[in-house]
């Protein structure tokens, strides 16, 4: 039996759900490298566009870690987690909050973005990224500040507020990745979005040889070209495919060719883009175990944590069960389910958004 949508919103675990429908107007992509590229027609809820009153870095190691900041600069703060791992940071993704209300903090994790070595995995695991973002809060001065990530920026957000829970006013998640085996199979080992996406599945497949895939799988078969090990040309071939994989799938209307092209495809955006998310999920993520991040001693950390969650029904590059089972652990958060795919800049995933960020503009 079919429930309607609004019967279903009622269906509320120990949380809030929200099943949202909203008829928004459609962003406009505009090229440029991964999500942040795209603007809206003037007509969407993100913020006007700004500039940065304030850049700077901080030395890690062999790392310089970049970071802008826009806004208020006596406002609420707020850490932009970008996604990827690899994908940087672009002026839009200040666009989510009140510029008057907050001092929004954007920062390149390691090996991307403006930070540098450009596309270096040495010394870049999601617990030396957890790390800088403790050291940029204390360069800056800054207490507590909302979290605000999607994707695998909701991993290292979520990984963040379990190491540093004092430092956390408010979490806004969007399109959860738990970096779950079954995450990583569902999308990179054709196990599931590859049904929906057949003919975007076979470019990425077509790179690794059949012999190879039954052996090692995709992961590791990308991971031997992304780490340079059959050489330069292998390198940029893979991290290419890989690269537009994901963003050929990534919105619930897909982009044109030329959008994708531009957006998703470019050598040097790829390359950082690839090599970098390869690395993590190589790795489990460096986590200690599979489904780390929701054990119930890390759920203890952050449960008291106001927490809003968004999510795409459609999205196949992070499925809504994370989200889920997620959301059924923290019985404060709020959930909304949107009709969209995976995208931060699908209109109705904006719309959300900048309503959580509006709604905690009286935190502190």
């Amino acid at each position: 039996m079919r429930l309607p949508l609004v019967l279903l919103a009622t269906l509320r675990p120990a949380a809030s759900l929200v099943v949202s429908r909203a008829a928004l107007p459609r962003l406009v992509l505009r090229g440029g490298a991964a999500e942040g590229a795209e603007s809206d027609d003037g007509t969407s809820r993100l913020y006007p566009a700004l500039d940065a009153h304030e850049t700077g870095s901080i030395k890690v190691g062999i790392h310089d870690v970049a970071y802008a900041i826009y806004g208020n600069p006596q406002g609420t703060p707020a850490l932009f987690v970008h996604g990827g791992p690899g994908g940087g940071t672009v002026p839009n993704h200040a666009r989510y909050f009140d510029p008057e209300h907050y001092r929004i903090i954007l920062v390149d994790q390691r090996g991307c973005g403006k930070s540098t070595p450009f596309a270096s995995l040495e010394d870049n695991t999601t617990w030396d990224l957890v790390a800088d973002y403790e050291k940029i809060r204390e360069k800056l001065g800054i207490e507590r500040w909302l979290v605000f990530g999607g994707s695998w920026g909701s991993t290292l957000g979520l990984s963040y507020a379990v190491k540093h829970p004092e430092r956390v006013t408010a979490l806004v998640l969007r399109g959860i990745f738990l970096l779950r085996k079954k995450e990583l199979d569902f999308f990179y080992e054709g196990s599931g979005t590859a049904f929906v996406f057949p003919e975007a599945w076979e470019k990425y497949a077509e790179v690794i040889p059949s012999d190879e895939v039954e052996r090692d799988g995709y992961v590791a078969a990308y991971g031997k070209r992304l780490r340079g090990e059959l050489g330069e040309d292998e390198m940029r071939k893979a991290a290419r495919a890989w690269s537009v994989w994901e963003g050929s799938v990534s919105r619930l209307l897909p982009p044109t060719p030329e959008a994708l092209e531009a957006q998703w495809a470019g050598d040097d955006f790829s390359l950082a883009f690839a090599r970098i998310e390869n690395h993590y999920f190589s790795n489990g993520g460096f986590f200690e175990r599979d489904g780390w991040l929701l054990e119930d001693a890390q759920i203890r950390r952050i449960r008291d944590i106001p927490c809003v969650i968004v999510q795409g029904r459609y999205d196949v590059v992070c499925p809504a069960t994370s989200a889920w089972e997620l959301h059924r652990k923290l019985p404060g958060s709020t959930l909304h389910v949107t009709t969209t795919g995976h995208s931060a800049f699908e209109p109705e995933i904006v719309e959300r958004l900048v309503e959580a960020t509006d709604g905690f503009r009286g935190l502190s």
